[in-house]
C-alpha cells in the first residue's frame, strides 16, 4: 500500500498495538513475536466482517489459554468507534464486525490512491532477481517456453508492487553443444543463400525455416569465402552470429506478450571471464570441492565405465542424495558447474534469487538450492533462493491437439498464439492455474464469451462498467463520493470484496505465486456481475437510476472504484482492462 491506511493494513496496526498494550500490562510476555498473527476475512461471512487469530497464536506464550487471552484482546477492541461488535468464536478466534464508515473510508482510498491502491513496501527494497525464460537461443519462443515467461514476469510485477526492487534476467546458454548445432544448422542455410543444393536437413540438426533469414544474412555479409573452409575455420563466427541472430528474434518475440528483462547473462562471457574457475577456488577454500570418483550409476550395466577422478561438489552436505562433478572428464565445465558459478554471481548483486524453471528440470533443484546455500553460508549473509517449477502446456483446437508451426519445423510459437488470440488472452490463460499444475490451452475456448473463460469473464466486467460510465454520462448522472451514505447491504458487500486486494497482493508476492491475482480478480468479476444483475430482477437496483439521482452518484462511484482494482490487478499482469468488448 502507497500509505499504511488501507483497511486489513488499518486493522493490523490495531491488532499490534493492543498486544504492544497487553504487553505493557504483562499479560504477555516482553518481545512476543507477532510473526504470525493475522487479520483476515472469515471463512463464513455470517460470522462477520474480519476476523483474527491472534489469541490463538500468543496464549501459549502468555501461559493462559486462546479463549482467555481472546476476551482481553475483545475488551480493548470493543472500544474502537469503528468496531461494531467482536466475539470470541470456537477455541479462541475473534471475529469483528465493522461500522458502514468502515468501507466508505476504504472506497474513498481506492479513489484517492488510484493506480497505487494495492502497492506495498512490504518489500522494503530489497533487491530480488528473478530469473525467467533463459531458452536455449536455438530458435524462436515456443509454447515450452511461454507459461514460464509469463509466470516470471508477472511474478516481477507483482514484487515491484509489494516494494521489492527487481532485477529481471535471461540467463543465455550460449557455451554448450546446442550453439554448435545452431551454428552447423546456419551454415546449412547459408550454403542455400547461395545457391547451393543442401537437400534434406540432416538428423541433428535445426530443421525450422526460421534459420533461412539467418543464412541470407551470413551469405550476404561474408559471400562465399566460408562455403569450402574446413569447420573450425567458421564455426566461431557462425556460432556467434546466429545466436545474436536468436537472441534479437526471442527479444522479440517476448516482445509480442509485454516482457522484458533488465539483464542477459551469457554463459561464453561467464566462462571467458574464469567465473566457473574462481567458483572452484572459493568452494575448495571452504572445504566445499573435492577430487574424488563417482559411483558408477545404479541399475545400469555399462561395459565402457570406468573410475574417473572429477571434482565434485559436496552438495550431500546440504541434502543431495549425492555429490554433484562440476567438471566432466574433459575438462569442460559441466551445466552444474557453470550454472554454480552464475548464481555466484547473481549473489553478489541479489538479496534473494528466484528461478522459475520448466518442471523437465525438477531433478536440479536439490543441488543448485544445495549450491546457494553453500554460497550463503560462505558469503556470510543468507540469500534466499527459491525455484519456481512450471509444468508444460498442452495446446488443443477444440479438444484435438493442435498443429505445429511450419516456419518452426516441430513447435507451435509464441509469434503464433499471439497472432491468433492475442496477448492478454495468452498471459491471462497462463496464469488462470498453479504453475506447478498441467493445463490445457485451447485456442477455442479462450476466445469464448462465457463465464467459464475467465479471461472474457475479468475483461467484460470492466467493459461493463465502462459502458455503464457511459451510458450514465449520457443521462448527466455522475459518480460522487458525497452520497455513498445512499449505498445498502449489497454495495458494502461489493466493497467488502475489493478491499481484499492489497492483502491479495501481499499474501501472493510473499509466496511468489502471482497466479493468486488472476484468481483474486475472477472472485471481485464474478461479484460485480452478481452486483450488476440485481437490477435484472429488480429495477429498484439498477445502477443507474434517473429519477434518483444521489442513489446513482453513490453506485456509479463504487462501480468506478471496482473498476480501478480490476485495472491495478490485470495491470500486474501485464493485462489490459478494455474498455470495450
Amino acid at each position: 500500500m502507497s500509505e499504511n491506511n488501507t483497511l486489513y493494513a488499518g486493522f493490523s496496526a490495531k491488532i499490534d498495538a493492543i498486544l504492544a498494550a497487553l504487553e505493557a500490562e504483562a499479560v504477555l510476555p516482553a518481545d512476543c513475536p507477532r510473526t504470525n498473527v493475522s487479520v483476515e476475512p472469515p471463512r463464513d461471512p455470517s460470522h462477520g466482517d474480519l476476523a483474527t487469530n491472534a489469541a490463538m497464536v500468543l496464549a501459549k506464550q502468555a501461559k493462559t489459554n486462546p479463549r482467555a487471552l481472546a476476551e482481553k484482546i475483545v475488551e480493548k477492541l470493543v472500544s474502537d468507534p469503528h468496531v461494531v461488535s467482536a466475539e470470541i468464536a470456537g477455541p479462541g478466534f475473534i471475529n469483528l464486525k465493522l461500522d458502514r464508515s468502515v468501507w466508505e473510508n476504504e472506497l474513498s482510498q481506492i479513489a484517492a490512491q488510484g493506480d497505487a491502491y494495492g502497492k506495498s513496501a512490504m518489500g522494503q527494497g530489497r533487491r530480488v532477481n528473478v530469473e525467467y525464460v533463459s531458452a536455449n537461443p536455438t530458435g524462436p519462443m515456443h509454447m515450452g517456453h511461454c507459461r514460464g515467461a509469463v509466470v516470471g514476469d508477472a511474478l516481477a510485477s507483482l514484487l515491484e508492487s509489494a516494494g521489492y526492487d527487481v532485477v529481471r534476467e535471461y540467463y543465455v546458454n550460449d557455451a554448450g553443444g546446442q550453439v554448435d548445432v545452431l551454428a552447423r544448422s546456419a551454415f546449412l542455410r547459408y550454403k542455400e543463400a547461395l545457391g547451393h543444393d543442401i537437400g534434406e536437413i540432416p538428423e541433428g540438426l535445426y530443421p525450422g525455416d526460421y534459420l533461412k533469414p539467418v543464412g541470407e544474412a551470413l551469405a550476404k555479409e561474408l559471400g562465399d569465402r566460408f562455403v569450402e573452409e574446413p569447420e573450425e575455420e567458421w564455426l566461431p563466427i557462425f556460432r556467434a552470429q546466429a545466436v545474436s541472430a536468436m537472441m534479437d528474434q526471442i527479444r522479440a518475440d517476448l516482445a509480442l506478450l509485454g516482457i522484458r528483462h533488465d539483464v542477459f547473462a551469457s554463459e561464453a562471457a561467464l566462462q571467458l571471464a574464469g567465473k566457473p574457475a574462481e567458483a572452484e577456488q572459493w568452494m575448495r577454500a571452504h572445504d566445499l570441492v573435492y577430487d574424488g570418483v563417482l559411483e558408477q550409476p545404479k541399475g545400469k550395466v555399462l561395459d565402457d565405465w570406468e573410475p574417473v577422478e572429477l571434482p565434485l561438489f559436496r552438495s550431500t552436505k546440504f541434502g543431495d542424495d549425492q555429490d554433484r562433478p562440476i567438471k566432466k572428464s574433459d575438462g569442460k565445465w559441466t551445466y552444474f558447474g557453470a550454472d554454480l558459478a552464475y548464481h555466484m554471481q547473481k549473489a553478489e548483486g541479489a538479496d534473494e534469487l528466484i528461478d522459475i524453471w520448466g518442471a523437465d528440470h525438477a531433478g536440479t533443484v536439490k543441488r543448485i538450492k544445495a549450491a546457494v546455500a553453500a554460497l550463503s553460508e560462505g558469503q556470510g549473509k543468507p540469500i534466499p533462493f527459491d525455484v519456481k517449477l512450471v509444468q508444460m502446456v498442452q495446446l488443443l483446437r477444440n479438444g484435438e491437439p493442435a498443429k505445429m508451426s511450419k516456419r518452426s519445423g516441430n513447435f507451435v510459437t509464441i509469434a503464433d498464439m499471439v497472432d491468433e488470440v492475442g496477448k492478454d488472452v495468452v498471459r491471462f490463460s497462463m496464469l488462470t492455474r498453479k504453475p506447478d499444475a498441467q493445463m490445457d490451452f485451447d485456442f477455442a475456448k479462450v476466445v469464448e464469451t462465457s463465464k467459464e473463460n475467465p479471461v472474457f469473464y475479468v475483461q467484460y466486467a470492466h467493459a461493463r462498467i465502462c459502458s455503464t460510465m457511459r451510458k450514465a454520462a449520457a443521462e448527466g448522472l455522475a459518480p460522487s463520493p458525497d452520497q455513498m451514505d445512499r449505498m445498502g447491504d449489497d454495495e458494502l458487500a461489493l466493497i467488502s470484496q475489493a478491499a481484499q486486494f492489497p492483502r491479495e497482493v501481499e499474501a501472493a508476492a510473499k509466496a511468489c505465486e502471482p497466479h493468486r491475482i488472476a484468481f483474486y480478480l475472477y472472485d471481485l468479476a464474478s461479484a460485480f456481475h452478481s452486483y450488476y444483475n440485481l437490477g435484472n430482477d429488480d429495477a429498484a437496483k439498477r445502477i443507474i437510476l434517473a429519477q434518483q439521482p444521489e442513489v446513482s452518484a453513490a453506485r456509479l462511484f463504487l462501480a468506478s472504484q471496482i473498476g480501478q482494482v480490476l485495472r491495478n490487478g490485470l495491470a500486474l499482469l501485464g493485462v489490459e482492462a478494455v474498455e470495450e468488448l
